[in-house]
């Protein structure tokens, strides 16, 4: 394991070759802001998908109410689609069963391991990016994604992302979050929670 990381060597060594970069949760640079998200290591270019925003997919008129009492990790869309970005109580619960559920022969349909401190993705940890501030202008931008149906059933497993309900007549929807310039090693990463790419 890479002490500093909190995740095995070689998946840091992997990610770092891959992208260019790694990310990680930290405390925030912002007083009061709880968790950020930090380049730790590497550069991250314009343009640059730099983290996803994980969570169970709820369409505009499935019920969240229970899910959303206290959560600040329900990121709504355009088009009023609901992401419950949330790690803990009952968006936990409800996660993991629905990625249970979807879950065909050997292959998962989405990835679990964000709900633990260390996951397999190591982008999972959009819901952590803090909003900007006066003193910090927004640097990553949120970019709606639905994910085609010819995507390889075998590469799903890593996609943090679960439909609530099993029928969903639309295609999974992602959001990632995109550098909206250079952003170098030690840097927090900011947005701005009212602007969404479409």
């Amino acid at each position: 394991m890479d002490r500093l990381k909190g995740r095995p060597a070689d998946q840091y060594d992997a990610t770092l070759q891959t992208l260019g970069f790694c990310i990680e949760r930290r405390p925030s640079s912002v007083p009061f802001a709880g968790v950020g998200v930090f380049v730790t290591t590497g550069f991250v270019p314009k343009g640059t998908t730099v983290a996803l925003y994980p969570g169970t997919i709820y369409q505009a008129h499935e019920p969240i109410f229970f899910q959303s009492i206290r959560n600040p990790f329900v990121f709504r869309c355009i088009d009023g689609v609901l992401i419950d970005g949330n790690n803990k109580g009952i968006s936990k619960t409800v996660y993991k069963s629905c990625s249970g559920r979807d879950q065909i022969g050997p292959f998962r349909l989405s990835d679990i391991s964000w709900l633990t401190a260390n996951p397999n993705n190591p982008l999972a940890v959009g819901q952590y990016v803090n909003n900007c501030t006066n003193e910090r202008s927004a640097n990553v931008c949120y970019q709606e994604y639905d994910v085609p149906d010819a995507f390889p059933l075998e590469l799903r497993q890593y996609l943090p992302n679960v439909n609530y309900s099993h029928d969903a007549q639309r295609p999974l929807r992602c959001v990632v979050l995109v550098s909206l310039r250079d952003i170098r090693e030690g840097e927090e990463l900011f947005s701005n929670y009212y602007t969404i790419v479409h």
